[in-house]
């Protein structure tokens, strides 16, 4: 079936749908990942983006039912230059498009995106429409005009109800500020000794001290973290009387509970192969990362916050400590394994910092 993509700046491609046949609008962004579009797809921090994958060969190994990030995908739609549904991997269960009609998630295919990247990188993330090709170019610019991109993204994929993720022979209690979380920072969290408690995102201290928990983890999520306003009331309250691990939006919330600013980028930092320098021991780890928003230098002075983390591409600020109120935070993906002493350094340095708290159940 013959589909459109129409940018707001009026540029208009045509393609081939597959996926859901669903008319929608969303932000386009860009993902420079080589392979991991499983993860990418379940990853809830694209919640109200159509993505556009610059690696031209999209669906070859398939869908594999360990491997999601989470238990339902809030993507809007993928942007792909050619779409393979006859995978080549003996774990596959089903095909991508398969997972994404039966998810409700827009696709197309046949596009040139390598050009459409180069439109994004020198113009920005901009609304996009995907919609039939018979609707004229005009009709989708007044649609693109006319909406308005939802405020309330964490609430749209936070968790509804508590939930529990429990490993033998426990240290530790995290409870998990769910605003969008990775279902592998969960297992990390179990693999360090962590029996681990999801809660809301608007869940009240009072509520999660109940749980007698050693620390607070506030979890990767979508959209500005500023409209988030019981997250960021929450690090305030939690701050000294919990150690706090934050991760993605997680650490911009952090940022904004200190007093800190934060600034949109161009177009962000969404891909496998992001270069961070950690400043504490002067090493560089290749990372995985997904956002829109960086810290703003300037205000992070002001706060008692430490930079330890910074992007070598655009030194943007990627991740900030307050050793004395026990709170840590990094904006890329720290359990993914591409930077591992990273992932060794956040995660342990964290159940240290738990640790020195006197974290007894």
């Amino acid at each position: 079936m013959k589909r459109k993509l129409v940018l707001e700046n009026g540029l208009s491609f045509i393609g081939e749908g597959f996926g859901s046949n669903n008319e929608v609008i969303a932000e386009l962004v860009v993902n420079t990942a080589v392979v991991g579009y499983q993860e990418i797809l379940s990853d809830l921090s694209y919640c109200g983006c159509m993505i556009c994958m610059t690696y031209p060969l999209i669906g070859n190994y398939g869908m594999t039912d360990e491997d999601y990030e989470a238990k339902n995908m809030a993507v809007s739609a993928l942007i792909v230059k050619e779409y393979n549904d006859t995978p080549s991997n003996f774990r596959y269960t089903k095909t991508l498009s398969e997972v994404m009609e039966e998810q409700n998630i827009t696709g197309i295919c046949g596009l040139d995106t390598r050009y459409i990247t180069r439109v994004i990188k020198e113009f920005g993330t901009m609304k996009a429409i995907i919609c039939d090709v018979s609707k004229s170019d005009d009709e989708c610019l007044k649609q693109l005009k006319a909406y308005q991109p939802a405020t309330n993204l964490v609430e749209v994929v936070s968790t509804k109800k508590i939930w529990y993720s429990r490993t033998s022979n426990h240290k530790y209690t995290i409870v998990t500020v769910d605003c969008g979380t990775r279902l592998n920072l969960v297992k990390k969290l179990n693999q360090a000794g962590c029996n681990v408690v999801v809660v809301p995102y608007n869940t009240k201290l009072e509520e999660i001290m109940k749980y007698k928990p050693n620390g607070l983890f506030i979890s990767n999520g979508p959209g500005n973290p500023a409209d988030n306003k019981e997250v960021i009331e929450l690090i305030k309250e939690a701050k000294g009387k919990l150690p706090i691990l934050g991760i993605g939006l997680g650490m911009n919330s952090i940022a904004l509970a200190y007093g800190a600013k934060l600034n949109k980028m161009k177009f962000g930092h969404r891909g496998v192969n992001y270069p961070v320098k950690n400043l504490v021991n002067g090493k560089i780890d290749i990372t995985v990362q997904n956002n829109s928003y960086a810290i703003d230098k300037e205000s992070i002075a002001k706060t008692a916050l430490k930079v330890t983390h910074i992007n070598v591409l655009d030194n943007q600020i990627e991740g900030i400590l307050d050793e004395k109120n026990g709170v840590i935070a990094v904006e890329f993906n720290p359990e993914t394994g591409c930077g591992i002493s990273e992932e060794e350094y956040i995660i342990n340095k964290y159940i240290s910092i738990v640790k020195s708290f006197g974290g007894k159940r």
